[in-house]
């Protein structure tokens, strides 16, 4: 009931930027006594946020702070399915763990699980991924696609669009993909996208979508061996990034991405997706279980598979890889 009253709260907040409400005002609205009220905003006080209260006139929220709770993300998102349900944890083994348990309870599409630290976190081919308190954005989202099974990796490059474009609404830098899920910035990865299902053979029953964003890391925070390769929206744009922000512009491309795609199918994302590759048009290596191939990157099919063209004119199909350009 608590959490329910704190987002009707946050809402009108969001709806009303900028504006003072009263406490009847939003006593009335949220349905509770004017002492509720004002217990909610202490909270929040309590959280960071810093709120101006002014006789007759009411609350307003000045600045919010920079954390990524259920309250920070809530305050401004305007999305109406991504992040309308959301679990954060201070800190967690894996955000796509609790999202795989909170899937198979049937919480509502568009659920999504946040965490401040994660000590387990972990990319594609099970590899550790490093995700430091404070510093980054590590989240987890589910999505009840009506898609045919095979079409369901569709979604990690949807996914990877929809952070790009977020990524330069939010810092103006220029991220590129790297097929078919890292997102770089100046050669160096950003942003890691880990697609999990819960399926039987012939259905999906749910697409969890684990993102992580290097933030605002500084290049001391990582270790020798990564600072050649990893990088943060910080050290790139030299300055620091709210993660909140950058999480809701996150949901809201998202989301109408997934609209879209959900209307017209993959072809729109599709030709996104090419127009932010990096290797589109390059000599690449890819290094799949079956062996190493070497050749132009040509793009990526309908079904989102990439195309390469070896020295002899043959075009292989590539499902899975780890891709080297150069």
């Amino acid at each position: 009931m608590q959490s329910t009253l704190r987002k009707k709260l946050l809402d009108a907040f969001t709806e009303h930027e900028g504006e003072y409400l009263s406490g009847q005002y939003l006593a009335d609205l949220i349905g509770c006594s004017r002492t509720a009220v004002w217990k909610h905003i202490e909270d929040l006080r309590h959280e960071g946020f810093e709120l101006e209260a002014i006789r007759r006139k009411g609350y307003r929220i000045v600045k919010a702070p920079d954390l990524v709770t259920a309250n920070e993300i809530r305050l401004g998102l305007k999305t109406s399915i991504i992040g309308q349900e959301i679990h954060y944890h201070e800190t967690v083994d894996s955000t796509q763990k609790i999202a795989h348990r909170l899937g198979f309870e049937n919480v509502p599409e568009g659920t999504v699980v946040v965490a401040d630290e994660q000590v387990g976190g972990r990319g594609r081919m099970n590899r550790p991924w490093h995700s430091a308190k404070g510093t980054g954005v590590w989240m987890s989202i589910i999505l009840r696609p009506s898609i045919p099974l095979p079409k369901a990796p569709q979604l990690t490059l949807l996914t990877a669009v929809a952070v790009v474009q977020a990524i330069g609404d939010c810092t103006e830098l220029e991220p590129h993909i790297k097929w078919p899920n890292d997102i770089l910035i100046n050669g160096k990865k950003v942003t890691g996208i880990l697609t999990e299902l819960q399926a039987e053979a012939d259905q999906i029953h749910s697409v969890i979508i684990g993102i992580g964003i290097n933030v605002n890391q500084q290049k001391s925070d990582y270790p020798p061996e990564l600072q050649s390769i990893a990088t943060s929206l910080a050290i790139e744009k030299g300055e620091f990034v709210n993660r909140a922000e950058l999480i809701q512009a996150v949901f809201t491309r998202l989301e109408k991405l997934y609209a879209l795609y959900l209307e017209k199918g993959f072809l729109p994302i599709k030709l996104l997706w090419e127009s932010y590759a990096i290797s589109i048009g390059k000599k690449i290596t890819a290094r799949t279980l079956s062996g190493n191939l070497t050749g132009k990157a040509l793009g990526i099919t309908d079904d989102g598979v990439l195309m390469l063209e070896d020295d002899q004119g043959t075009i292989h199909q590539i499902y899975s890889a780890d891709i080297e350009i150069g």
